[in-house]
């Protein structure tokens, strides 16, 4: 059976192909997208239900900092035989840095020849342009993170370019795939790499063919431009915030995109157009003026940030989650609070951690937190409790689209994992550091010292 309860008879059919409407025209699904536009400030919120889950915010100055996928050329500024790496100079007022697993190379220039894997010093050398992408934007102190592994993100494909790679997102389901991989098989250029989207369910081999020629047009444009070039630069830029959102996550769960202002949205409209005609009468226009409110306001946007920049998290049931970031980690405490419960003390506290598992997951997404997080949920006496409490925090954590990687949870009730650091953080967007404590917290008495 497919979701609405109809028998399927042979291929599932596609998402994008379905009408997506209610009985009285309205365009139906889980998710909404509202973009916020102020001058020299984009905010853009993703809403589950009611609930906001994501947030992204876009500054003008951010073209030093908001880079992830930008394509430049680089000079070596010095390479690191003990860090196994190298500085580059792409441009921009900080160095960004490449490791060496994220190095190409070719046998034949490998410096002193030899088997095995060349050392770094051996494939790069002070002062030499390279081609590079950048993986993860500067934080704080450190430096963009480079590949010299290039791929260029389309609507329903990646390209790879100079590889034999070949991928078919996880995501869709056998049937898809398989159709998927004989129209791969089809449309993949000659001496390039692709793979699939998500977004290409349902997508037909014409479809496919066009994205990936506007692909290779694109690398054709990189490539000639990297010739031309004797000086470190940018040669390919990620669209605008709001386009760059909706290429990674428009589909038929999406009910709408809410944009405040003329220009981004005629933008937004003409690629939706572009790229999935069928989803672009999705796309509104929104008039504070006749609306008699903030975009922000309408939704209750404003009122679920500044819930999350609290450290205090409550639970539906009156537990509550502590969250505390540091420079090495963050530490998130799980509290019963008011959750008294109504049978006996193990069902309270697994019920608790059920709720505040699924919270977690939210809060992650939400607040972009990155690196080594640590779970302090409440001690549970029974192992099966245990195992489902993680069952339920892996299963929500399933669908945020960023790596994450969840260890079983110990006797003392903690969960040790990890998420993919891409950016620097929903409190970090939308906050300066303190001028007198410089982000402490605490001032110190100087009088005692």
């Amino acid at each position: 059976m497919d979701p609405d309860g109809s028998p399927l008879g042979g291929r599932r059919p596609s998402r994008r192909r379905r009408s997506g409407r209610d009985r009285k025209g309205r365009s139906t699904g889980r998710y909404l997208i509202c973009v916020h536009v102020q001058p020299g400030l984009s905010q853009i919120a993703v809403l589950e239900g009611r609930s906001l889950v994501q947030h992204f915010v876009s500054r003008v100055q951010d073209e030093t900092t908001q880079i992830d996928g930008n394509i430049y050329v680089g000079r070596v500024q010095n390479v690191l035989p003990g860090m196994e790496a190298a500085f580059v100079d792409i441009g921009i007022p900080k160095n960004a840095v490449l490791y060496r697993g994220d190095v190409r190379y070719d046998q034949d220039d490998v410096e002193g020849g030899g088997r095995g894997e060349p050392r770094i010093e051996q494939v790069l050398r002070a002062g030499q342009l390279i081609l590079c992408q950048v993986t993860k934007n500067p934080i704080g102190a450190k430096g963009a993170r480079l590949t010299q592994e290039v791929s260029i993100p389309g609507r329903f494909a990646v390209f790879v370019p100079n590889s034999d790679a070949v991928g078919i997102s996880k995501r869709l389901g056998d049937n898809e795939r398989r159709r998927l991989r004989k129209i791969v098989d089809a449309v993949q250029p000659a001496g390039h790499g692709l793979i699939v989207r998500t977004a290409a369910d349902g997508a037909s081999e014409e479809e496919l063919r066009r994205d990936v020629q506007g692909l290779l047009q694109q690398w054709a444009a990189i490539e000639q431009a990297a010739a031309r070039t004797t000086v470190p630069g940018l040669l390919y830029q990620e669209p605008e915030l709001a386009v760059r959102i909706l290429r990674e996550e428009l589909n038929s769960d999406y009910r709408g995109v809410i944009i405040d202002d003329r220009a981004v949205c005629e933008q937004v409209r003409g690629y939706v157009e572009a790229v999935s005609p069928d989803l672009a009468e999705r796309v509104e226009l929104y008039d504070p003026a006749a609306e008699g409110q903030p975009l922000f306001d309408r939704f209750h946007v404003h009122e679920q940030l500044h819930k999350a920049l609290d450290r205090k998290v409550w639970l539906p049931s009156g537990g509550s989650l502590i969250i505390e970031r540091t420079e090495a980690l963050t530490v998130i405490d799980v509290n019963t609070g008011k959750n008294v419960g109504k049978s006996n003390l193990e069902e309270t506290v697994f019920r608790n951690n059920l709720e505040a598992a699924e919270e977690v997951a939210r809060q992650l997404r939400l607040r972009d937190i990155g690196g080594i997080i640590v779970i302090d949920f409440i001690d549970m006496e029974v192992r099966d409790n245990r195992e489902k409490v993680a069952a339920a925090l892996r299963a929500a954590l399933a669908r945020d689209k960023t790596r994450t990687q969840v260890f079983d949870i110990s006797e003392l009730g903690l969960v040790e994992m990890t998420r993919k650091r891409i950016s620097e953080g929903l409190i970090e967007s939308l906050s300066t550091e303190c001028e007198v404590c410089h982000g402490r917290g605490i001032v110190l008495d100087a009088s005692a010292l």
